[in-house]
């Protein structure tokens, strides 16, 4: 059996997943305040009385770090940066303690400015002296040669706890955002760390030795240990759960809509032909561009507990959420209030709900009943609306599929799949609003920590070759090596793939359901004069995201 939790900005969702299904699914409050007490509850709920024998993994996505980005509660971290030829990296400073040094590459890898090591050292003493636990160190071109790079770090290890190296951060060639993905990792670090600890001690003391997961935001996972080295990987590693929960219902030859409906935001994706849109360069989050790899998703501040007021007259909902729903013991009326009045909830207060509707109904002039539908329709309407936003940027640029450069006409969805606590009430209202087809996909509740519970383990690598140097460096995977003038760009590739599933394993991929392709591959002459010297080959593969196969999680399909 596989356990999958999913920390949602309202609920925590845990299911224990078995070949025939869903054999047990857990739903906690999340207190943002105690995110690891959280965690640990929903887990103690989900094994207890469990056959630790049983449990073959455990796959976990957390709103840790994307709560601390967002919020801007980052511990410190410090970040050193040689510059290159090019713009001053001065002007892609991430925080306070950002420090450029001398020593320069080009852009082949070769050395046109040495370090001057007293300067690593004197800004490394004074991190010390600042109790500043976590660096990153970033060399222009260090995917080409990282050697400036494991030089700073070598030189800072005295000095801090861990560095984190801009070219094991990423194989990408991106000099700003390469220094913001570094950056994110080192401040990250710390508190993933405390988070990896818990889960792992808390798991032990109960006898469950499984092997633990993380969620990335590409939709895949990896081994915890492994994501020590990468811990900004589990940044919006959330709505990426929502996109894999719904992956299984999709149509192969459609364009799809997946709306996870929550009770803070509504995280929504596309799904064109079953395969997600991939983020082109990677992860933006609040002032930071990275190359962090990712689905395209975008999440709204609209759910089923989303503040209602009036504002100048006028309706509104959201972004805010300031607590539970009336109809639940909460401070103020919500969407979910609306339900109970129009006999739409199961469960909850009616009367609480009617009473927080009331001012409301009051300010429209209309009876509570009416009032109540009238938020329910902007409710949905408010989420088409931000659909549609995302489809129209979608639709103006390049649309990248997790396999490929997509060259189809636009993006138009003709399904909406539905998910999240409120999923049944909205979608009988959105079916309504939309053109196409809608479906609540089946454990709708839980379907988030269902895509984390099958998700693949997935990772990618970049290779670079220069033949006219005769050297061949795969960045973050401390490999290089020579090659003859002769090497091709078919041979990078068969390298790629072979190095790749290597990487893989060691992940903790099953070698049984390990799909790899290789997804950019590129090379250009190198001219001198007016001869060929060789060639610089540049190749990118991944492992394809998807589900691991065996598990029967087609039950309870509702179609509106």
């Amino acid at each position: 059996m596989i356990i999958g939790l999913d920390v949602g900005g309202t609920h925590t969702d845990a299911i224990l997943l078995g070949k025939e299904g869903v054999v047990r699914t857990v739903k906690v409050s999340t207190d943002p305040n105690a995110l690891f007490e959280t965690i640990l509850q929903a887990l103690e709920k989900t094994i207890s009385g469990v056959d630790p024998k049983t449990i073959n993994r455990a796959v976990l996505s957390t709103t840790l770090a994307t709560n601390m980005v967002v919020q801007q509660q980052l511990p410190p971290a410090g970040m050193i940066v040689a510059a290159g030829p090019g713009i001053d990296p001065k002007y892609f400073r991430t925080n306070e303690h950002y420090h450029t040094v001398s020593g320069a590459l080009d852009h082949r890898g070769r050395e046109i400015e040495p370090l001057v090591k007293q300067q690593v050292q004197a800004i490394g003493e004074d991190f010390k002296r600042l109790g500043i636990r976590c660096a990153g160190v970033v060399s222009k071109f260090c995917v080409h040669n990282p050697t400036h790079e494991n030089a700073m770090a070598e030189l800072l290890a005295p000095y801090v706890e861990r560095v984190f190296k801009g070219h094991a951060c990423s194989g990408s060639l991106n000099f700003p955002r390469r220094i913001a993905t570094t950056y994110l990792n080192a401040t990250v670090y710390p508190v993933h760390k405390a988070f990896f600890e818990a889960v792992e001690q808390s798991l032990t003391q109960r006898g469950f030795t499984v092997p633990i997961r993380i969620l990335k935001p590409d939709g895949g996972n990896i081994n915890f240990e492994s994501s020590l080295d990468y811990p900004a990987q589990t940044i919006l590693s959330g709505p990426s759960a929502s996109v894999m929960g719904a992956l299984a219902y999709a149509p192969k030859e459609s364009t799809s809509l997946v709306l996870d409906i929550g009770g803070t935001t509504t995280d929504m994706a596309v799904l064109i032909d079953g395969v997600p849109l991939l983020a082109p360069l990677g992860i933006e989050i609040a002032p930071y561009k990275t190359l962090i790899r990712a689905l395209q998703t975008q999440s709204i501040g609209i759910g089923g507990d989303s503040a209602v007021r009036i504002n100048g007259g006028t309706l509104s909902i959201g972004p805010d959420r300031i607590g539970k729903a009336m109809a639940y013991g909460g401070p103020a009326p919500t969407p979910t209030d609306a339900f109970c009045v129009l006999g739409m909830a199961r469960e909850g207060d009616r009367e609480n709900a009617e009473k927080g509707i009331a001012p409301i109904a009051g300010s429209l002039g209309v009876s509570v009943e009416q009032a109540a539908q009238k938020i329910f329709k902007l409710a949905c309407q408010s989420i088409l609306d931000g659909a549609r936003a995302m489809v129209d940027r979608i639709n103006s640029k390049p649309v990248y599929t997790v396999h490929e450069l997509w060259e189809g006409s636009k993006v138009h969805p003709k399904e909406l799949l539905v998910l999240g606590g409120p999923a049944p009430q909205f979608a009988e209202q959105l079916t309504d609003m939309f053109s196409g087809r809608v479906r609540v996909v089946p454990h709708w509740q839980v379907a988030n920590a269902i895509g984390c519970a099958l998700a693949r383990t997935t990772t990618e690598l970049t290779l670079f070759a220069d033949t006219a140097q005769e050297i061949i460096t795969v960045p973050g995977e401390q490999y290089s090596g020579s090659i003859s003038s002769h090497f091709e760009l078919e041979d990078a590739r068969r390298m790629a793939l072979e190095l790749l599933r290597e990487k893989a394993l060691r992940r903790g991929a099953a070698s049984g359901q390990l799909e790899t392709e290789i997804v950019e591959a590129s090379e250009f002459n190198m001219i001198r004069g007016f001869h060929t010297i060789g060639k610089n080959i540049r190749v990118l593969a991944q492992v394809k995201p998807g589900l691991i196969e065996g598990y029967d999680i087609t039950q309870n399909n509702h179609e509106l």
